[in-house]
């Protein structure tokens, strides 16, 4: 069985097509679809089935997909161990981090880092509050950059900075003409939130709720840039980090407001397993992101 077609199968299973798999792995669409179906006769039974235009994994593959999954990690997790025994300038960083951070921060941490480690390769995986926790439990990440502590048994969480909140109105919002609003003033209108899980509807609720009152859910997205198109589109109001692109352009009338009642920020921190030896490429990596958001530079007004 070749490691390289469990990869593909993952991927299928994950939600990729086969053309795309094929792509990533480097062979044509047929010489993959003729390897699914040799793993499949090797394993005995049928992993992916269509449903329209696309493969679905089968029960019989959702099973597989598991052990699939631990064997692939394991087998990547032992040849980092080698490689940075090797040459510990030359290793791999498993980082899990946050949606909202992919836009400015993990870009900032991994190019300052590889400056002075050129050789150090990234694996970057983002998600959501809850998969992030998963990711150092299942030991697929090295570390993950979360917002708060997640206050967990096994996990170790430090503080890198203080993210600013913006209410986000639509640049012809009754309040768009201020700077500084209280929350508790769009208390009666409808919040574009994330769906629950994400840690920034989580903060949402804990700020709506210390102004006085709960969000009137409008609508409910997967991403920030989501957010942001709804509230431009004048269908709600939402809480958005603060970030260098939080300013009015053609394609987001919008304006970001701070907050004066309650604390409009949250705490972004490094987490990792508590328990764990992390591999040396990985601690110089925690180390670089605690100096670089030390630094006065690093915060964010």
């Amino acid at each position: 069985m070749d490691l390289e077609v469990l990869r593909s199968f993952r991927a299928v299973a994950e939600g990729m097509t086969v053309t795309e798999a094929a792509a990533e792995a480097g062979v044509t669409q047929p010489a993959l679809s003729r390897a699914l179906r040799r793993l499949e006769e090797e394993v005995g039974a049928e992993l992916l089935q269509r449903v329209g235009r696309v493969l679905r994994p089968t029960p019989a593959g959702r099973v597989f997909k598991e052990y699939a999954d631990t064997a692939l990690d394991s087998w990547d997790r032992g040849r980092r161990a080698v490689a940075e025994v090797v040459d510990p300038e030359a290793g791999v960083v498993s980082l899990a981090f946050l949606h909202t951070l992919g836009t400015w921060l993990v870009p900032k941490l991994v190019t300052g880092f590889r400056e002075a480690h050129p050789h150090v390769r990234f694996e970057l995986r983002q998600h959501e509050e809850n998969g992030l926790v998963q990711h150092l439990l299942d030991a697929t990440a090295d570390l993950v950059i979360t917002s708060g502590d997640p206050g967990h048994p096994l996990i170790t969480w430090r503080r890198l900075l203080v993210e600013p909140l913006r209410l986000a109105v639509p640049t012809g919002h009754r309040l768009a003409g201020r700077g500084r609003v209280r929350l508790a003033e769009v208390a009666g209108e409808p919040f574009i939130l994330l769906k629950p899980g994400y840690g920034l509807r989580s903060v949402t609720e804990t700020l709506c709720r210390e102004a006085g009152f709960a969000p009137l859910v409008g609508f409910e997205g997967e991403e920030v840039h989501t957010l942001r198109g709804l509230v431009a589109a004048g269908l709600g109001v939402s809480l958005i980090p603060s970030s260098p692109d939080t300013a009015a352009t053609p394609d987001f009338p919008i304006r970001y407001l701070e907050i004066t009642d309650v604390r409009g920020a949250r705490d972004i921190g490094l987490a990792r397993l508590a328990g764990r030896t992390l591999p040396p490429v990985a601690r110089s990596f925690s180390e670089h992101a605690l100096r670089a958001t030390a630094a006065p530079a690093a915060g964010r007004d």
